[in-house]
């Protein structure tokens, strides 16, 4: 859900030309007329609704969005309240403030359009961003522990003495209270990190992620070796194959990582795994899946090994 807040915060504003450009063009090109509908509760500058950005549970865009839809009434009456106080509000905020479902689905069904034009296109990119970023935090706690890792997140966090001050738009110390810290990567975060406004929600420190210049180009993909194995596969069947020789994933893994269904993981990895292209194992509860030797080759686009037959 960040991702969705802070993409439509470069998506209105003049930020991120060099990085984000190309992106912008492509998205405005496609988006759905009831977008608009979405900057009034997240402007470019200034306060947007912190119910758009619910807790952090590692469940992706459905559960973000099953607990947008359950949004408290009084909840939406503060954070509707706090936008109207810095600009004038859409007429529609009326009905979204008194919890009126038909508003609520139907905003749910802009974010899911907004998603599958800004940002489902780029997913892949996104994630393997954040998985570098992942990597770099690890080796950072191996080295320096866990202050070392806060000292240098980024050049505005500061962290003494058990206190994180945050120096972005206005100085802000967070109080953790005994609480835990969430640290939240973003590919739509620019410059600066941000937290949410309300103190009684669970602590979130969101950072942007290092980009790659070029990354939304159009002809990024004809450079993704992988474009030939969408061509064969299908793009999901393609994607899913690549993330397996990555290191693997259970079948909530998958559908969170790629942004599907678990139903269309299960699917779609039943005909990998029929093609010899897959491995699956039981670890507990959960199933394991794996790329053979065979998917990892087909990825790579190196020749698969001949099998041996007696003759």
């Amino acid at each position: 859900m960040w991702e969705l807040l802070l993409s439509l915060h470069l998506l209105r504003g003049d930020d991120g030309a060099v990085v984000f450009g190309p992106w912008k063009r492509q998205v405005r090109s496609r988006l759905a007329a009831g977008v608009p509908m979405l900057f009034d509760l997240a402007p470019p500058r200034g306060y947007s609704a912190d119910f758009l950005t619910p807790s952090p549970s590692g469940e992706g865009l459905e559960a973000g969005l099953d607990a947008l839809l359950s949004t408290p009434r009084p909840v939406l009456r503060r954070d509707t309240g706090r936008l109207a106080a810095a600009r004038r509000p859409g007429t529609w905020t009326r009905s979204l403030a008194e919890g009126d479902l038909d508003t609520l689905h139907r905003l749910d069904g802009i974010l899911r359009s907004y998603f599958a034009a800004a940002l489902r296109p780029y997913w892949s990119r996104v994630h393997t961003a954040f998985t570098r970023d992942r990597e770099l935090r690890v080796r950072a706690v191996a080295d320096g522990g866990v202050e070392g890792m806060l000292t240098g997140l980024h050049p505005d966090l500061r962290w003494r003495s058990g206190l994180l001050t945050m120096a972005s738009a206005c100085d802000r110390d967070i109080h953790l209270g005994g609480r835990g810290l969430v640290l939240l990567p973003s590919f739509f975060c620019w410059r600066a990190p941000i937290t949410l406004r309300d103190p009684g929600m669970p602590p979130v420190i969101v950072y942007p992620v290092a980009h790659d210049l070029g990354w939304a180009q159009p002809n990024a993909e004809s450079r993704d070796p992988r474009l030939a194995l969408r061509t064969l596969l299908g793009r999901t069947r393609a994607d899913l194959l690549a993330a397996l020789t990555a290191g693997g994933g259970s079948t909530g893994e998958l559908a969170r990582r790629l942004v599907v269904s678990p139903a269309s993981v299960s699917q779609h990895t039943t005909a990998l795994r029929d093609c010899g292209l897959i491995v699956t194992r039981r670890r507990g509860p959960a199933v394991h899946h794996s790329a053979t030797p065979l998917g990892e080759a087909l990825v790579d686009g190196r020749p698969g090994i001949p099998s041996v037959r007696a003759g």
